[in-house]
């Protein structure tokens, strides 16, 4: 049996994506930690399953596989890769709920990342405290984006520095993504992120609408944003009629290929 795929990346956030919808069969988390094996896989940030829907206005199903096997709620930059390959602008089942995307008249592709979570509980947190700066060195904000985000403002050294520690910092009970930020100005700012389960990444979508909402809450940033990451820039606006977060980028085909099972 082979398994055809697709290789896609935002921003060299890279993931390689399988379509089940057409006829589902299952993937063992080894197998799914093998093709996300960079030297003995085809190697990826994340592994992204389509399935058919099964909630109503929902046109696919999607689940996001981390290269250590752990699944995440949501993810940015491959909802916009799953909304490019998909077409038409299509509605994404997620854990977190539905995502609506669309495509801007300059061809790129947004997603409606839907609204943060920002009390300690959602995050989730250890304990009952105020998100808007945690008890941790550097006093970072957190929040949710459909999986748990804190976000420092004190240069993005920290991220490859101590990434890998606060991910696991027991303040966190499900690990957490780790933002670093340098603001640039009222409406942009340089990010680094440490992923929970895939490491330091060029780019990380959610991570960059959790920058931006905790920056506005701290009085640092305007709610339209644009994030500068390693490998490029979204526009991240937090609309403030309905709280929602709007996420818009690129989002590259990069091949195609078959693996073998």
């Amino acid at each position: 049996m082979t398994i055809r795929f697709h290789k896609m990346q935002g921003l060299g956030n890279d993931f390689v994506v399988i379509d089940r919808r057409q006829g589902h069969f299952e993937l063992s988390l080894h197998t799914m930690s093998r093709i996300c094996d960079r030297r003995f896989g085809v190697g990826c940030d994340q592994l992204v399953l389509l399935d058919a829907p099964d909630l109503s206005g929902a046109d696919v199903l999607v689940r996001f596989f981390n290269p250590d096997g752990s699944e995440a709620g949501a993810c940015g930059n491959a909802s916009r890769c799953v909304a490019a390959l998909v077409g038409g602008a299509p509605v994404l089942q997620t854990r977190v709920g539905l995502l609506p995307s669309f495509v801007t008249e300059e061809g790129e592709i947004g997603v409606d990342m839907g609204r943060p979570a920002l009390d300690w509980q959602n995050v989730p947190l250890a304990r009952a405290m105020e998100t808007l700066e945690l008890p941790l060195a550097g006093g970072p904000a957190a929040c949710s984006m459909g999986n748990p985000h804190a976000t420092f403002f004190d240069g993005m050294e920290r991220a490859g520095r101590d990434g890998a520690a606060l991910e696991r910092d027991p303040l966190f009970p499900e690990r957490a993504n780790i933002g670093c930020a340098e603001i640039l100005s009222r409406d942009a700012i340089r990010l680094r992120v440490w992923e929970r389960g895939a490491g330091l990444t060029l780019a990380c979508g959610s991570g960059a609408c959790a920058a931006v909402v905790n920056g506005v809450r701290r009085g640092l940033l305007d709610r339209l944003c644009q994030v500068e990451m390693d490998g490029g820039s979204l526009r991240i606006h937090w609309r403030e009629e309905d709280g929602h977060v709007l996420m818009i980028g690129a989002a590259t085909h990069v091949f195609e290929g078959q693996w073998p099972v």
